[in-house]
């Protein structure tokens, strides 16, 4: 069953880099497109929809942020509890180990 399940620590943080950066992308974009004004595209209906459209993204940027935000948080909580279990589970182990070795020296 354990070669079923494998957690690469390295993917989940490059995956979580990833993350952080597409947040960095995604506000720079709509940054650099905030500086243009609906008043010099063209016709006044022209105008409102760019006014519109600037609005919802401005908006659903913003959402997209927070959300990608929480899935980068819960991702390093992630690794961070696989590397806690994982230094667990090996002082664990050689615990163990030295208590057999322990015991198996006693019984010589």
């Amino acid at each position: 069953m354990g070669q079923e399940f494998k957690v690469d620590l390295d993917h989940l943080k490059s995956f979580g880099d990833t993350l952080k950066r597409s947040v960095e992308e995604l506000e720079g974009a709509r940054k650099a497109l905030s500086h243009v004004r609906a008043d010099q595209i063209g016709t006044a209906r022209l105008d409102e929809a760019c006014d519109t459209f600037q609005d919802r993204w401005r908006h659903g940027t913003e959402e997209l942020k927070e959300l990608i935000k929480a899935v980068g948080e819960g991702v390093e909580t992630t690794m961070l509890s696989y590397k806690k279990f994982e230094a667990e589970l090996s002082q664990a182990l050689k615990k163990m180990e030295e208590t057999a070795a322990t015991n198996a020296g006693g019984n010589r």
